[in-house]
């Protein structure tokens, strides 16, 4: 790998040797007189600031071309233009560091579009069941029946239930690590989880993690929700130790996952062609993947034959990331 440093301490060490050996020819043809002395003392060292200037000039320019460049891709970045980049040049350190800035910008151009979405559709997906609600109150006058009553408060439960795991998408991207960790028994925890749904069978062995209990569980819960809107019963949740990591997989056994939508599953609000009317907004994998980010750990989708879905979540135990093979952003 080239360096900045090395680069420049060649260039002029060969100066200094050309202007070394441009001295001894010189020397050579001295006739020994003081007028001959006196011009090889006039000469040196402009002859020595002329090498070294003609030597360091084009490194010198080039790298300062490419910071310059650099300059103006971060005033543009500050500016508001988030699709600002620079050229990758070399292998030194300015390439080094123009990569950094790239993914730097990248990683800032997809948080913000990200923002930008999840406010988009979170006010569209709030209207919905805003004006149902609106329309029943109005509807209802001062007789309601047991069945309006009833969709009213399922409307209000859906309300309440978006509006919760909006705030608490923002708030996994607000905070830079888990705020409140424990010692758990992921089995027990999923144990409790499983407890309300009716068709959830638990499989596993009783596994120890330190991490953020509540995020967990709603992992877990997410996870399981999942599986009961979009899939069929029944759902198998299994807890497992995989040498360095804790695996968590639930599986239906619905129809499986077109591969051309399977990259979406993560993305906030999306939801599938097919999905659309079995209910929830389309955030329930998007915190499943940003509570396992948060705990070091990773999730993904994996089809099983001949038919159904399983969404694996695997986690680094305490101090065991660098053994787990877990790759996360």
């Amino acid at each position: 790998m080239s360096h900045l440093h090395t680069r420049f301490f060649v260039t002029l060490i060969g100066s200094l040797a050309a202007f070394a050996l441009g001295g001894i020819v010189m020397w050579h043809v001295d006739d020994g007189s003081p007028v001959v002395h006196a011009v090889h003392g006039f000469l040196i060292f402009p002859c020595l600031a002329l090498c070294i200037t003609l030597a360091t000039w084009p490194l010198t320019r080039r790298l300062t071309k490419r910071l310059e460049r650099l300059e103006r891709a971060v005033e543009s970045l500050g500016a508001g233009n988030l699709s600002a980049r620079v050229a990758v040049e070399g292998r030194d350190e300015v390439a080094r560091l123009a990569q950094s800035f790239n993914r730097s910008a990248q990683r800032i151009e997809e948080l913000v579009c990200a923002h930008k979405r999840l406010l988009a559709n979170a006010s569209h997906e709030l209207r919905t069941p805003l004006a149902r609600v609106r329309i029943g109150i109005e509807l209802m006058g001062e007789s309601a029946d047991a069945e309006r009553k009833a969709g009213l408060e399922q409307d209000m439960a859906e309300l309440d239930q978006l509006i919760e795991e909006i705030l608490l998408a923002s708030r996994l991207d607000a905070l830079a690590e888990p705020n409140a960790e424990e010692d758990i028994d992921l089995l027990a925890l999923a144990a409790e989880e499983c407890a309300r749904y009716r068709d959830a069978q638990l499989d596993g062995i009783a596994v120890d993690y330190r991490g953020d209990p509540r995020l967990l569980r709603r992992l877990l819960r997410n996870l399981l929700d999942n599986a009961q809107r979009h899939g069929l019963a029944p759902i198998d949740m299994r807890i497992e130790r995989d040498g360095a990591c804790v695996v968590i997989r639930v599986s239906d056994c619905g129809p499986t996952i077109p591969a051309d939508q399977t990259r979406h599953l993560f993305e906030p609000f999306h939801r599938g062609p097919a999905t659309k009317w079995n209910g929830g907004a389309g955030l329930g994998l998007s915190l499943v993947r940003q509570i396992a980010h948060r705990h070091g750990g990773m999730v993904e989708y994996r089809a099983t034959t001949p038919h159904g879905n399983s969404f694996v979540v695997t986690l680094p135990l305490p101090n065991r990331a660098n053994r787990c093979g877990v790759t996360t952003p």
